[in-house]
Parts: C-alpha cells; structure tokens; sequence
C-alpha cells in the first residue's frame, strides 16, 4: 500500500512539473464538464452554478450566482497574473525590444482580425448573435503553450518565444476589445471610487512599498468598485498589476511583481482555470447535428478559430517579413511558423470567457450553447490538425 501511494505521489510531483500539465488539467477539466452536462447529474451540474451567493456589508451589496463569482472573480486573478507578465515582458523580456515585438504584433493582429471578419460575415445580418464577432479572435495562451511543451526540445526556442509573444499581445488585445466593448451603462459614483483607488495604488508604486498587503486590500477596493462601475470588474486585476514594484533597489531584494507571478502561477494553472472551464464548457449535446454546427454563430466561431487564426497570422507574418519591416528568427521557417499559427487557433478560455460577456445580457440559452459549442468545436479542430502537422515539420 505503501508502495502504490509512493508511486502516485511521484507521479502527481513529475506531472505537475511539465509544463504541458495546465493544458492537460484544463482539457480534462473541460471534457469532465461535458460529460456531467449530458449525465443524469446535469441538473446537479445547473444547479451548482446557479447557486446565489452573497456579500453585503453595510450598504455594499454584491449578489451574483456562482457562475459569476467565477467569471468575474476568480478570472480577475487570472487577468491580474497576465498584467503581471506582461509587464515584466514590456519592461525586462522579449517585449522590451522593440525589434522582437514587430513580427508577433503583426501576427497578433492579423489572428485578431480575421477571425472575427469571418464571424461578423456570416452574422451581420442578427444584432444579437453579431456581439460574438471578438469570440473567435482570442488565443488560449495555456492549451497553445501545452501542446507545443509535448514535444519537448524538439521545438526551438525562438518557436516557443514567437508564440508566447503572439499570445501576450492577443491578450492585450482582448483586454482592449473587453473594456471598449463588452462595457454596460457607467456608474459615476463607481468611476470615482475606482479612480481615487488607482491613485492610491499610484502612491504606494512611487514609494517603492514593499508590502503586498496594502496592495492587496486597495486592489479589492478597486475591484468592487470597477464591478459595480459597469466596466468588466476582471479589468481591475490587470490594472492593479501594472502597480506592483518590479524592480527593486537592492540587487538582493526579491521583487514583489516577480514573486507574486511564480507564487500566482500554479494556483491559476492548476486551479483557477480548469474551475473556469468546468463552470463553463458543460455543453448538452442532446439533438446534436451537423445542422446544428453549421448555424451561424458555431459556424462562424469554427471558420473563424480554425481558418481565420491561421490565414491572420500567416498572412500578417508575410507581409511584415517580406515588406522589410520584421525578419523571421533564424531558427525557425514558415512551415514551423505556419505550425503555431494552427495552434493560435485554440480559443478555449479567452474565447469563453468573451462569449459569456457578449451573451450574458439578453442572450438565449441557445445562443449561449451554440456559442460554447462552436469555441470546443474550433478550438480542438486547431489543436489535433496543430499537433499532426507539428509533429511532422519538428526536428526529429
């Protein structure tokens, strides 16, 4: 007995330490949704989301249904990871010279722009189903990354840089699309408490404070406030990380931003998101047909995913390369490149969690599963036809 729980915990130390183990958790965690969303427990599965829950202090009262403590809560923490990286990218990584940023930011836009034409095309024509159009446009950093880690060293590293790169500015761009487009009626009051928690959060940043704790209690300010300000409350995590010191004064001192990314990595990775994923990619499947694929919003989510991603990328990368503007790193060629365009594809996370922004006021159920049904359908049509095609342009 001894033996088989030694085993099991070795197994568990070596999985967690791969880096393609986040793609692996939220796959599972998907395909575990679906599978309880088409069981006899699917009323269980509905009921647990629906399950209201509630903050009141004083005259602050926050009531939501589980699902959106989820969406609005816990994915703040994953959009305050992503601040965190990207501005140590911008600061001290591949971001921060300006050579290196013009191909991926090229590639970026062109896998944002795209996929959301193709969608826009086919649903022009219904202003309901057409606030989808930037559900397509989005790349899962996560799944991306994890299917390129299954082969190892196989993949070089200016291949793995291109596409962390690419997926960083997708994610700026979709922090963007979300705080332009995905924002209700504004709250001034809301607006005003915001902003005096941003100056704040300024206070402390010239400081140099060192402590996380104030921090921490300003940024859930801020984060209540931005959620009653009609603005996206996940928005307050990205804004709360670009306030977190980076850099220290002392060549021993850690820094607090470079801390809090390793300590924050492996709660998101292994929590935070396979959590989302079972809240949200429980799809029924009962009456599933081809016809069904091929209504406009599944429809213009597969096309834009799957064909609309990798003609961006490619097609911006070529142009961008050939006009003189960027070159493409030496270790790697377009068959490699063409590669991970495939992957950017994967819009799982991202792509769910704008769908549910897009959907979540005045949408149907049926929108809703079609939207869903659509970002499983695109997403592991990019990652299967990814993985073959990878597998056989890498060195061997």
């Amino acid at each position: 007995m001894r033996s088989s729980s030694t085993k099991l915990i070795n197994f568990f130390q070596k999985f967690f330490k791969k880096e393609s183990a986040g793609g692996v958790l939220l796959m599972v965690a998907a395909v575990l949704a679906i599978i309880v969303a088409n069981s006899p427990f699917s009323n269980l599965y509905t009921a647990l989301l629906d399950v209201p829950v509630e903050i009141k202090i004083g005259a602050l009262h926050i009531a939501k249904p589980l699902i959106l403590w989820i969406n609005d809560g816990l994915m703040a923490i994953f959009f305050f990871l992503i601040g965190l990286e990207l501005k140590r990218e911008l600061l001290e990584g591949e971001l921060s010279e300006p050579k290196k940023i013009i191909l991926p930011a090229f590639a970026a836009i062109g896998g944002m722009l795209l996929p959301a034409l193709i969608y826009a095309s086919l649903n022009w024509n219904d202003p309901a189903a057409l606030k989808g159009w930037a559900i397509p446009a989005a790349t899962d950093i996560a799944f991306a990354l994890g299917i390129l880690a299954v082969f190892g060293k196989r993949v070089p590293i200016a291949l793995k840089i291109f596409l962390v790169s690419l997926a960083i500015m997708d994610d700026m761009g979709a922090i963007v699309i979300i705080a332009i487009f995905y924002t209700s009626e504004l709250s001034v009051t809301s607006l005003v408490i915001a902003c005096a928690s941003l100056f704040v959060l300024a206070i402390f940043n010239l400081n140099k404070l060192k402590s996380l704790t104030p921090y921490i209690l300003v940024g859930i300010i801020l984060w209540v406030a931005v959620l009653k300000s009609g603005v996206h409350a996940t928005l307050a995590g990205v804004v709360l990380a670009f306030f977190i010191p980076l850099k220290t004064d002392a060549k021993d001192e850690r820094s607090l931003s470079k801390t809090l990314e390793h300590d924050l990595h492996d709660s998101v990775s292994y929590v935070i998101i396979p959590v989302f994923a079972f809240a949200n990619a429980g799809v029924p499947l009962d009456g599933l047909s081809i016809n069904t694929l091929l209504e406009p919003i599944p429809l213009g989510i597969i096309l834009g995913l799957f064909f609309g991603k990798q003609i961006g990328v490619m097609l911006f990368s070529f142009i961008a390369v050939k006009s003189g503007i960027a070159s493409l790193p030496e270790d790697i060629n377009w068959k490699q490149l063409y590669g991970v365009s495939l992957l950017c594809g994967v819009g799982f996370t991202m792509s769910l969690f704008i769908g549910s922004l897009a959907f979540e006021q005045g949408g149907t159920e049926a929108i809703l599963m079609n939207d869903r049904l659509g970002i499983l359908a695109g997403s592991t049509l990019s990652a299967i036809v990814g993985y073959f095609y990878l597998n056989k342009v890498l060195p061997k």
